[in-house]
């Protein structure tokens, strides 16, 4: 592949302070693990500025160099914290390995275009970092979590056994206690009948407000919008204290119709945004053109328009789901002990018994929301597809 920009390699004076930052910010998470994160930042500092000095400057042979920083890093890990840090030390030793002479060799300005200023450039790998530094901040917790869930002991950290790899660390027991638990098992059969409910009704009305929100002489078409989506962006317990009062009395404050409606108006904004988007590239001459040949609006709704806004629909529909089967402020005011749900019954566990089955239970939802999500996603492509855009 051709280089966008001619590379030549750079100066000591560059490379080196730059990977001895990246050194420093590793050790600050691996100094604040053993309890220094300012002795962390000196030393990996330190530790891996020297690092690419030897490599670059005296080994100079890059194969060689970098299986050098994966050995010697491996070998300091192991010996500082055994198998864990030994797993750490590779990870640490490929990536500044690599990085030394990605720098060195100047392989960072070969795909981005010969016109930036060295402050563009900088900018340019700054915006990337930032975004991955966030990444890793939001999935850090999930990463931990699901582990933990199979922690053998009844424990919320990780056991020497686990640190070890153990396999006697390791144990489906919490998932056992999950599928054999007739408090877990009657909060999952209250999700599963809310939750498809509550999403049904978000659907039919959602759909229906997006296609007619969507009609250029509908009046006040702006303010109806905003009252309609107002669940989305009004604080829920603002929300859930309402509808607890106006529920208490209507008489559905306590059942099931009372806590569906409830998370139906939660999903309903998140239809109308999905199916509004979809409506954005949609062609209204085929449904003029379907009209003209004697088609009932009904039949244009469902043969004409429905097939080409249903990746919106799906789309919102699963996020209508997503919303109704993980919420918990909304149903504690609304429902009853009758109406528990499995984010109900995790919030009464982690505030009566800490138990890892919690943990357990949120390993199960983070894969189902990834399986949803990864359905939204590939409905989108279709749905741009459809409209002729690029699915990028």
């Amino acid at each position: 592949m051709v280089a966008l920009t001619p590379i030549s390699r750079k100066p000591v004076g560059f490379y080196v302070p730059v990977v001895a930052a990246a050194g420093a910010f590793a050790g600050l998470f691996v100094g604040t693990a053993q309890g220094s994160g300012l002795l962390g930042i000196v030393i990996g500092a330190l530790t891996m500025g020297a690092l690419a000095f030897i490599l670059t400057q005296l080994i100079k042979n890059e194969t060689i160099a970098r299986w050098g920083s994966v050995i010697l890093l491996a070998v300091i890990g192991f010996i500082l914290g055994g198998v864990p840090m030994l797993v750490l030390g590779v990870i640490f030793g490929w990536f500044f390995g690599w990085f030394s002479f990605w720098l060195y060799e100047g392989r960072y300005r070969a795909k981005v275009a010969p016109y930036l200023t060295p402050g563009q450039v900088l900018w340019h790998f700054a915006f990337r970092i930032i975004c991955g530094a966030i990444l890793v901040f939001l999935i850090t917790p999930i990463l931990v979590v699901m582990p933990l869930s199979f922690n053998a002991e009844n424990f919320f950290t990780f056991t020497p056994e686990m640190l070890r790899f153990d396999p006697e660390g390791y144990s489906l027991r919490h998932y056992k206690d999950f599928f054999n638990s007739s408090a877990w098992q009657g909060a999952v059969w209250n999700s599963v009948k809310i939750a498809p409910a509550a999403t049904l009704l978000s659907v039919s009305f959602g759909t229906l407000a997006a296609i007619g929100l969507s009609q250029q002489h509908v009046p006040f078409r702006r303010a109806i919008m905003a009252i309609l989506i107002s669940p989305m962006i009004v604080p829920l317990i603002i929300s859930a204290a309402g509808m607890y009062f106006f529920y208490s009395r209507v008489g559905l404050q306590g059942t099931y119709v009372g806590v569906v409606l409830a998370h139906a108006a939660l999903g309903i904004p998140f239809v109308i945004i999905t199916v509004t988007a979809t409506l954005v590239g949609f062609d209204r001459s085929l449904t003029r053109a379907a009209a003209n040949m004697g088609a009932n609006p009904v039949t244009t709704f469902f043969r004409v328009q429905m097939p080409l806004i249903l990746p919106g629909v799906i789309s919102g529909g699963l996020f209508a789901f997503i919303t109704s089967f993980d919420e918990v402020v909304v149903v504690l005011f609304v429902g009853s002990a009758g109406q528990k749900t499995l984010p109900w019954q995790m919030f009464t566990g982690l505030r009566e018994q800490i138990s890892p089955t919690i943990l357990a239970v949120a390993t199960i939802l983070v894969v189902i929301s990834i399986c949803l999500l990864t359905v939204v996603e590939l409905l989108r492509r279709r749905s741009e597809r459809l409209r002729g855009m690029s699915p990028g």
